[in-house]
């Protein structure tokens, strides 16, 4: 970001960064879809707390710097990072405007007994200045739930609550193994929200953890530009054949 994207020159960035959770594995013989967020065991994602906290202040205040005046970031997380991202953002002065709780329908079960099930995850919407975007009116129609009458209902039981399930079915990336590809990607409509929510058309949305592409994905089908930074090249590979066929589909 510091070398490659101006100052101010990005609407709206999603960040689906490290949890720093991985060091114990956990098998679940049966699970196609990556395993327990708790229980990821990736590389990437492995830091002592010291070089976690200054990671994760590292990368935000890049992503402050990039961010125009009026945008926004959204940040993924659980109970077991929110707690550092809060404080980094606050230290940098942006402005927590919503925590939204992602309620996953489909969670993995609580094989151990001994915690409550781990069942939501966190997204939160910080702005940089003043103005920042919000489309109220697209959001509520995005609300499933409808008044008696059918109409659309205000966002209060949906948007700080919603529900979606873990990704699965044809919209899990596998391997030839039948193994997720990637251990936390993201269901494309919990993107569709934010994106839709907090850009317009012609915006140009940042996501610094690109994973398997699913921002530049939604980024596509809902006329936005899009940059992605990823590291790891398996990932950039599916990414890259991921919005190839896309766009293939697009022009048909």
């Amino acid at each position: 970001m510091k070398k490659n994207i101006d100052e101010n020159s990005i609407d709206l960035i999603f960040a689906d960064p490290p949890y720093n959770l991985s060091g114990a594995n956990l098998e679940l013989k049966n699970n196609n879809t990556g395993g327990a967020f708790y229980k990821v065991n990736e590389k990437w994602d492995t830091f002592n707390y010291e070089d976690y906290v200054q990671f994760t202040f590292d990368w935000i205040e890049a992503s402050k710097k990039v961010l125009k005046e009026n945008g926004s970031i959204y940040i993924s997380c659980t109970h077991h990072n929110i707690g550092e991202i809060l404080i980094v953002a606050k230290k940098l002065n942006l402005k927590l405007n919503n925590i939204l709780t992602w309620y996953k329908t489909n969670a993995m079960p609580n094989i151990t007994k001994r915690t409550y099930t781990h069942s939501t995850e966190f997204v939160c919407w910080f702005v940089k200045g003043k103005n920042w975007v919000f489309n109220y009116d697209v959001v509520k129609k995005f609300n499933p739930n409808k008044t008696k009458d059918g109409n659309f209902k205000q966002m209060r039981d949906f948007l700080d609550f919603i529900e979606i399930p873990i990704v699965q079915g044809k919209e899990r990336i596998k391997l030839e193994n039948g193994r997720a590809a990637h251990p936390t990607q993201k269901p494309e409509k919990l993107i569709e929200l934010i994106i839709l929510a907090s850009s317009n058309e012609n915006s140009i949305v940042l996501d610094p953890f690109f994973g398997t592409g699913t921002t530049g994905v939604v980024a596509e089908k809902y006329n936005r530009k899009w940059i992605g930074i990823e590291k790891n090249i398996e990932y950039i590979n599916i990414a890259e054949g991921r919005l190839s066929l896309l766009n293939q589909q697009l022009q048909f």
